[in-house]
């Protein structure tokens, strides 16, 4: 149901600090909207961490509140965005929060209800996200901020007696999403293609007011801001190719402005190293496969650079995008440098990264375990964990000696291998560790998740307890297909 625009109202006994957001300087950007209740709420997961940033408490009302009404049973009102996007390559005109709304702020960070029914942009579709969706994004999301991924974070995920129909009858779930902007590439496309340059000029002094305010009253602050974008982009996809992670559905709406990883759907962390993996079933012709992501980066940008040729010369445009490959260079090297031990790396450092996950590639050998091995090495030996996992393969041992040469030594043995073990994380979210938590989850047993949860936050340090997720994907995983409604 639409409403007119307003805040969020707080229940006479709820002491959260909620302020209006987005909706209230730019009402123009989509539209009021009651949130559908759920049935039946229940707390799924909860991100102690993302509550103490925000201050709050999990509390009945809160619980009432994400599952779409206040605690004397009024519906949650919010705002619904709009904007458009090139999805798959070709542009759609016309998208928009089409399963969620924006619940209002706290202290600068913006709370995201991710399938609390239709809105105006739901194109017929019901606005619900599924348990196992919900499941899957609270998840992803701890487990790249505790990687050192920039991302958006996830507060809580609830579940709910709804029925929602897919292929099959499933239930209505809530991921509640937090970032400091839900500002996407394509908000500023939608503006740009309706000829509204004076709205988006608003939207444009609006995000360096709120986002970027020590660029205000700068030289070209629009171009510095793009800048910035652009830089932030290429680190995060270059965090992306160094520790094996494919996003899936890399349309220009699903681009942050921050440059966080956004939107989760059919993502996937690879297993064995396969450079052309897929990880979204519906990507028949791989457009968004892992060693795709660079390119979609800058292409994606370039979309979004397009939207500003009103305000900056056509050049200076080219100019700044010209910086993306420079950026995403760097900070592959700097990660991947940190896995391997290789100081001050440079680009005559490539080679030798792109040899050693061709052998990746050749074995058959798992990404992050080699890795792994990598970090508990010895490097003065030709024996021990990397042998194990790579010894067999032709090249292997060629690739060593220039390994152990670059390296000049590595000092103190235990040292070294601290700092690749803080480098090479051993926990990561396998698509099947997430299934074997949506599972036990339907069946009410919260424990595989919470014990999921709890690893995913110390990634680079698991304790015994941890060590079932520290395992090569079992081959039923092989099995399991990720499509945009994973």
């Amino acid at each position: 149901m639409v409403t007119n625009l307003e805040a969020p109202r707080p229940a006479p006994d709820e002491a959260v600090p909620w302020q209006p957001g987005i909706e209230a300087r730019l009402p123009w950007l989509g539209q009021g909207v009651q949130a559908s209740p759920l049935t039946q709420p229940r707390w799924l997961g909860w991100s102690d961490e993302m509550a103490a940033t925000l201050g709050i408490q999990r509390t009945p009302e809160l619980l009432a509140r994400f599952a779409g009404q206040h605690s004397d049973r009024i519906p949650v009102e919010g705002f619904a965005q709009v904007y458009s996007g090139h999805q798959f390559g070709g542009y759609t005109p016309r998208l928009g929060d089409g399963r969620g709304l924006h619940l209002g702020q706290i202290d600068g960070w913006e709370l995201f209800l991710k399938g609390s029914g239709p809105t105006p942009f739901s194109r017929g579709g019901d606005g619900r996200a599924v348990l196992r969706s919900a499941v899957r994004e609270f998840l992803i999301s701890e487990a790249m901020h505790h990687l050192g991924i920039r991302t958006t974070r996830a507060l809580a995920v609830l579940g709910s007696d709804t029925p929602v129909w897919r292929e099959q009858q499933e239930t209505a779930a809530i991921t509640v999403r937090v970032s400091r902007t839900h500002l996407r590439f394509g908000h500023f496309e939608y503006l740009f293609y309706n000829g509204e340059q004076a709205k988006l000029r608003a939207l444009l002094e609006d995000t360096l007011e709120t986002l970027y305010p020590d660029l205000v009253g700068t030289e070209a602050p629009l171009e510095q801001w793009l800048l910035q974008v652009v830089v932030a982009t290429a680190q995060t996809v270059a965090d992306w190719q160094a520790f094996g992670f494919c996003h899936g559905v890399l349309n220009t709406d699903n681009m942050s402005i921050l440059g966080e990883t956004f939107d989760y759907g059919p993502f996937a962390f690879l297993n064995r190293f396969e450079p052309g993996f897929i990880c979204n079933h519906s990507d028949h012709d791989g457009r968004y496969a892992f060693d795709q992501q660079p390119g979609i980066g800058l292409w994606n940008l370039n979309k979004l650079a397009l939207t500003l040729t009103p305000f900056i010369d056509a050049k200076r445009l080219q100019g700044i995008l010209a910086e993306y490959e420079p950026a995403l260079l760097a900070r592959y090297l700097s990660r991947m440098a940190a896995r391997m031990g290789l100081e001050r790396a440079t680009l005559e450092d490539l080679p030798l990264i792109t040899e050693l996950l061709g052998l990746f590639s050749a074995a058959g050998a798992d990404y992050h375990l080699t890795f792994r091995a990598l970090a508990e090495q010895d490097p003065n030996v030709d024996d021990g964990p990397l042998f194990q996992r790579l010894g067999h393969q032709t090249g292997f041992a060629q690739w060593y000696r220039r390994y152990r040469d670059r390296l000049g030594g590595v000092g103190a043995l235990s040292a070294w291998q601290r700092h690749r073990a803080e480098a090479n994380p051993a926990v990561i979210l396998r698509t099947h560790l997430a299934q074997e938590a949506i599972t036990g989850a339907e069946r009410g047993d919260l424990r595989p998740l919470a014990r999921l949860h709890r690893a995913l936050c110390r990634p680079y340090d698991p304790r015994p307890q941890d060590h079932p997720f520290i395992e090569e994907a079992p081959e039923w995983s092989q099995s399991l297909v990720l499509s945009c409604s994973s």
